[in-house]
């Protein structure tokens, strides 16, 4: 243990971790540190641990964290109330307040609407179907909507006719 050095360290972590991504680099370096440290503590109090090299810490630094803006509700208000056609309004709506992608929004069918839940059916995730939980006045406006442009059962309620 005494004669390992940072080098030695350093090609073992290399081959440990070659091609996976670099939070999981970050992991086994900060496994094999606590490692050294252990056993620093517990048996060989003069162990100087191979890991302790600002190059080795550089290397497997921690990965820098995507922090994502949110927008501001009232933002998101101003944004959807400033559409001028109903139909568009509803779809940002949909997309904003509910989370689904354009994809998802433009394939709701009537049938597909019970009160505040929306069944998606094949999702991009990949299930068969999924369910998204939508506030009671966007259900309510979605529910007009269908009511007054006497969309059937089977055509989308999100695409204008004769649109595919």
């Amino acid at each position: 243990m005494e004669t390992l050095s940072t080098e030695e360290v350093l090609g073992f972590l290399t081959k440990l971790s070659e091609g996976r991504k670099k939070a999981t680099k970050r992991t086994r370096f900060a496994s094999l540190t606590a490692f050294f440290n252990f056993i620093r503590n517990s048996c060989l109090s003069d162990l100087e641990n191979p890991c302790d090299s600002p190059m080795l810490r550089k290397l497997f630094r921690a990965p820098n964290q995507v922090r994502w803006d949110f927008l501001e509700k009232e933002t998101v208000d101003e944004v959807v109330f400033k559409i001028p056609r109903i139909r568009d309004r509803l779809l940002v709506e949909l997309m904003a307040r509910g989370g689904l992608r354009v994809s998802e929004a433009l394939k709701l069918t009537p049938r597909d609407v019970e009160d505040r839940r929306l069944i998606l059916r094949a999702p991009k995730s990949g299930r068969e179907e999924e369910v998204v939980f939508i506030p009671q006045k966007v259900a309510e406006r979605l529910k007009e909507y269908i009511r007054d442009k006497g969309i059937a059962s089977s055509r989308s309620a999100m695409r204008p006719p004769g649109s595919s």
